[in-house]
């Protein structure tokens, strides 16, 4: 497949307590990789941002911190979590201007110490 970080389809997180989570956005990080959760800018960031300690493997699947990331959806899997996923797109879109802009996301990944890409 491809770089994580190059990916723009919607992305899924296994936990290893087999937890599934849609990821908002990904970033780089020198220990791993950051992402944020759904719904992030209603959230505190202590609980919507996280970090996965440990080297990226894999070309898709991707492997991380003992977590499994794959594309969400993949063969008609997981249909709560693309409804999750779709519901996420609608907020995003309805709030407009009033969401949070491209560079104030990637300022707020760099303040958790990801290394966003420009």
């Amino acid at each position: 497949m491809a770089d994580i970080f190059t990916v723009t389809a919607p992305l899924l997180l296994r936990l290893p307590d087999t937890t599934l989570c849609v990821i908002a956005e990904i970033f780089r990080h020198p220990q791993g990789l950051l992402y944020f959760d759904l719904y992030w800018d209603r959230q505190p960031g202590a609980e919507s941002i996280h970090l996965l300690d440990g080297e990226i493997h894999g070309e898709g699947p991707w492997k991380a911190g003992g977590c499994v990331i794959t594309l969400l959806g993949c063969h008609g899997s997981h249909p709560e979590q693309a409804a999750e996923y779709a519901a996420w797109q609608s907020y995003v879109a309805q709030r407009g201007s009033e969401f949070p802009s491209r560079e104030r996301i990637e300022a707020l990944a760099r303040e958790h110490g990801a290394l966003p890409e420009t």
